[in-house]
């Protein structure tokens, strides 16, 4: 039984990541602690929660309230009833502060995502949050990181080294052929949002896809083959590329997941039962701290 960590940002962060990481480490006897900005729950994306807001009619009162594309969108049936449960948690409704975490107190930590700008920034910009990144992995304490959570860890730079906690690591996270087909869509079904699906936009000079989650956080690499995107040999190819197929707590195979020593990652919320029960293993064994209750500010 370990003690996790689970920084969130106010809001706009991706439920299903959050949520079902939550259930599949609480139902492994690990106890979930939360941190915000301010110390008061977090709120999700609530887009992802409903898919209103997600059509070409999406703006139009009243018509608005029927999601039509959004309903493939959002999350899924499981993951909305997870939220639902993770929410009413105690430990959720009394989150930490993010500047009253001590990384020494917790056995490991893991980040979710979220992509919509708004609130998002806050968390992948967090000084903050990135000091406590390097305090896990300079500790070799257990870190997970999905979707744009890894690019939290990208930019998280080390004192000591100068280099980002990623330097000599495999990884995967959002793949430009994901964002990029994300946004696609939105650009037509959400036109007068375009870019909901994109957290940083390229400047004038910078190619197409330049600060995407899968660049950016290649650019942080040792080399950008520790990049790692599924195989095309791999026999589950298509499901787990298609953006269409989610993995569940007893069907593994569409996801993608890459281990590398104290760090899990994966792609997006697709991947999340897979994700959090690779991490939920590598926490075993880990040293107890007082794992009944969480640290308070």
């Amino acid at each position: 039984m370990a003690r996790v960590l689970i920084p969130l940002p106010a809001r706009d962060f991706d439920p299903s990541e959050a949520a079902v990481s939550w259930r599949v480490l609480v139902t492994s006897g690990h106890v979930v602690c939360f941190a915000t900005p301010d110390g008061r729950p977090a709120v999700a994306d609530d887009m992802m929660l409903t898919g209103r807001g997600l059509d070409p009619w999406g703006a139009i009162p009243l018509l608005g309230r029927l999601p039509l594309v959004g309903l493939l969108m959002r999350a899924n049936r499981d993951a909305r009833r997870t939220y639902g449960e993770m929410i009413a948690d105690a430990n959720y409704v009394a989150p930490q502060r993010w500047d009253a975490v001590d990384p020494m107190a917790f056995d490991g930590l893991l980040l979710p995502g979220g992509h919509r700008a708004r609130g998002m920034r806050e968390f992948l910009e967090s000084e903050i949050l990135q000091r406590h990144v390097v305090s896990f992995f300079e500790a070799e304490k257990p870190v997970a990181a999905v979707c744009h959570g890894v690019l939290l860890v990208a930019r998280s730079i080390s004192k000591r080294t100068g280099r980002s906690a990623l330097w000599g690591y495999q990884t995967t996270a959002l793949t430009w052929a994901f964002e990029s087909s994300a946004w696609s869509v939105a650009r037509i079904t959400r036109f007068w949002d375009p870019n909901y699906y994109r957290t940083y936009l390229e400047q004038a000079g910078q190619p197409k896809g330049f600060m995407s989650v899968q660049q950016e956080v290649t650019r942080a690499l040792a080399r950008a083959d520790d990049f790692r995107d599924v195989p095309r040999e791999d026999p589950d190819y298509r499901r787990k590329t298609s953006g269409l197929a989610r993995d569940s707590i007893d069907d593994e195979t569409p996801a993608f997941v890459v281990r590398d020593r104290n760090y899990v990652s994966a792609r997006w919320p697709g991947d999340a039962h897979t994700f959090a029960k690779t991490f939920a293993g590598m926490l075993n064994g880990q040293h107890r701290f007082h794992p009944t209750a969480c640290v308070r500010a």
